[in-house]
């Protein structure tokens, strides 16, 4: 078995790109892997190949990272040939090639339709390919709603009860940190096991301020009275508008504030033009799932995310 990038020559990358896009696992086309290619978000150190000995392609991973990006951030696509007896075991093994090559394990996304699990077929395909993440490095899952609002959907109007307004670098830290004080969100809560709030606090702003969409987006959310209700980073990926962040201070929460505050997000983007706004939250994150929903933002995947520990 031979894993290896795909750059040895132009036919390599060819190869890969035509691989075909089979699998109960939704892949990527050939076409969506050019476009990625365009975009230098897919390149052609980032898409791995596992060959038998006569050089027939076995399984194929492709990592995504942004256009800048100096390593890749996820793991975009992982199949194996029907048929291979152990499609774990060259899964993983091909993983392992990658990660020691990028000199890191980036997590691995997957998309799934609602109820997956209730498809035998399915599940079976998501079992060997969460077996093989676990045996190269990506122990820990979190399951995520993946939503998506259109303008069909509509806006709601200001209430009056939040004020918002733009904040300086230093209010904005000052907000991140205490939104992470009882937060739902399981990364938070991983990461805070690792280092203090104020930390985190920067490494949030900082990975948000790397993001497609503006600083002057964000927006503090006060009370009437002035005190801090909470905070509004209406974002953008590569591909359209996006949630960001958002969240209420643990001492004004219960009061229905994140509809607010989840509602200027939206109307931010709506008055843009946006003709898509997505947002992502943890399926053990109801109250924010609930928010969504009372927006009209509908779910529209399942995204399973299998991760390395954090440091």
């Amino acid at each position: 078995m031979l894993f290896r990038a795909a750059t040895a020559d132009p036919a390599d990358l060819d190869r890969a790109v035509a691989h075909p896009a089979d699998g109960r696992v939704p892949a990527l086309t050939s076409e969506r892997i050019s476009e990625e290619l365009a975009g230098n978000r897919i390149r052609p150190e980032w898409i791995w190949l596992a060959e038998d000995g006569e050089g027939r392609i076995l399984a194929r991973a492709l990592w995504w990272g942004r256009a800048d990006s100096e390593r890749p951030v996820a793991l975009d696509c992982l199949q194996v040939r029907e048929g291979v007896a152990d499609p774990a075991g060259v899964a993983a093994g091909l993983l392992e090639a990658g990660h020691t090559a990028f000199g890191k394990r980036p997590g691995y996304n997957i998309s799934l339709p609602r109820g997956w699990r209730d498809d035998p077929a399915l599940a079976a395909a998501v079992a060997w390919r969460r077996e093989a993440a676990a045996a190269a490095g990506l122990t820990r899952e979190i399951e995520r709603l993946r939503y998506e609002w259109t303008p069909q959907a509509g806006t709601a109007a200001p209430t009056g009860r939040l004020v918002f307004r733009e904040g300086t670098d230093e209010e904005m830290l000052d907000a991140f940190v205490r939104l992470s004080h009882d937060s739902l969100d399981v990364t938070t809560q991983h990461e805070l096991e690792l280092m203090d709030a104020a930390q985190l606090a920067r490494e949030d702003f900082d990975f948000y301020l790397d993001c497609p969409g503006e600083r002057s987006w964000w927006r503090l959310a006060h009370l009437p009275d002035g005190r801090l209700a909470g905070l509004a980073v209406p974002s953008a990926t590569p591909y359209h508008r996006n949630v960001g962040y958002l969240g209420v201070v643990p001492e004004q929460r219960g009061q229905g504030l994140i509809d607010e505050i989840l509602g200027e997000i939206t109307r931010f983007h709506a008055a843009a033009g946006a003709e898509r706004v997505t947002a992502t939250t943890d399926t053990v994150n109801v109250p924010m799932a609930t928010a969504f929903d009372r927006a009209g933002y509908e779910v529209t995947e399942i995204r399973l995310v299998l991760e390395a520990p954090s440091r």
